[in-house]
């Protein structure tokens, strides 16, 4: 879809009533790569192979090498540039140079910690990784008879901060072994920690470290966001810890559009009301689907999600099947195939939270195949 003829025509109907205030044009931008200083195993590298990565982006590489000097570091790059391998490959690396290294990965969400689950049992079922990486979860829904096992045999723990909080730190003794053989902690979408909640999860942070050292260890600590203004001050202030900053993001991109849309007013210039932008959103996604492209409209919280796509629907009772909403607390089955259905060009749409970010490996701005796709 031609983005600039959308706007033209969107600002062009009866209808429209000045809300465009702003148009951000950012141009494409191509991949840009580098090696890590010291390589990366032949092992690792043929793993990489195997999931049709060939080369590593700038940013991957300055990270690698940040990680193995000992540095503790915060990555700071766009949606789907790849921040996960920045530290999965030096963890992983490590976990087979040193059989009794272990690893903690905290996430926000346990939806977020299931999906990097995913990731690391796939990397863990490759002959060179089968013994050194055993990921496992660690959350409220973990169940009790598989809880010992996971503190003793685990190499990577996955979990977030109300479990590290209530379920790890008061009972150390039970995971001495983990917190004696720590080497990193990896904080991921960092930008989420802020206001109240990022000062509770500062205190858990320093809590976990101060409990690494009683028991020996000095765990770096590796901090991923999408980006922020000041990630150093902010992962600073978590963390305790100077912070090195890998921003130089090599990951290739097309040109993008940032359109400030504001709701007009119902009763014209002199009113003092505006229309919901909720249903602006609906407008706009169903003028997009009418066009045959392929559209996400991120929201803020699960019950406008599932609003939206209620209203969608009675508008346009033929696109039920073909927008869908999505976000955590859907069983993990039901995103897995919402994702898959929206790669294959099955759905029109999806009306999401920020639950559908860190599985978005695929372009946003399709042409729907004319036959697939019926009018709104």
């Amino acid at each position: 879809m031609d983005a600039q003829q959308f706007i033209r025509d969107i600002t062009a109907e009866r209808a429209y009533r000045d809300q465009v205030v702003h148009v951000r044009a950012i141009e494409p931008r191509q991949a840009a790569y580098a090696e890590p200083a010291a390589g990366i195993d032949e092992s690792l590298r043929s793993l990489l192979r195997r999931r049709n990565i060939h080369r590593l982006y700038t940013h991957q590489a300055s990270a690698i090498d940040a990680i193995r000097s000992g540095r503790d570091v915060v990555i700071v790059t766009g949606t789907a540039s790849g921040k996960t391998l920045c530290y999965n490959l030096p963890v992983a690396a490590t976990l087979r140079a040193e059989p009794h290294a272990r690893a903690m990965y905290i996430f926000p969400t346990k939806a977020l910690a299931q999906d990097q689950y995913g990731t690391l049992s796939d990397w863990a079922a490759e002959p060179a990784l089968k013994d050194a990486l055993r990921p496992a979860v660690y959350d409220g829904d973990t169940p009790s008879h598989q809880r010992s096992r996971i503190r003793t045999s685990a190499s990577v723990i996955l979990t977030n901060p109300d479990m590290l909080h209530v379920g790890i730190l008061p009972y150390h003794g039970k995971w001495h072994a983990l917190l004696r053989d720590l080497r990193y902690v990896v904080v991921d979408e960092v930008h989420t920690y802020r206001g109240i909640f990022g000062s509770h999860v500062a205190g858990v942070l320093r809590r976990l470290l101060r409990m690494c050292r009683h028991y020996g260890s000095r765990p770096q600590v590796i901090c991923s966001s999408a980006t922020i203004a000041n990630p150093v001050e902010l992962t600073e202030k978590l963390t305790a810890r100077p912070m090195t900053l890998i921003d130089n993001d090599g990951s290739p991109r097309g040109r993008k559009y940032f359109v400030l849309w504001n709701p007009p007013l119902l009763d014209g210039p002199a009113g003092l009301t505006r229309k919901s932008a909720n249903m602006e959103a609906v407008d706009l996604l169903a003028e997009l689907v009418r066009r045959r492209t392929q559209t996400i409209v991120f929201t803020k919280a699960r019950r406008i999600t599932e609003l939206l796509a209620m209203w969608l629907h009675q508008r346009s009772p033929a696109l039920e099947r073909r927008v869908k909403a999505y976000r955590a607390g859907y069983l993990p089955e039901e995103r897995r195939e919402l994702e898959r259905a929206l790669v294959r060009d099955e759905l029109a749409g999806i009306i999401s939270t920020s639950a559908l970010a860190p599985a978005m490996p695929f372009s946003l701005s399709r042409r729907l195949p004319e036959a697939r796709l019926p009018e709104p």
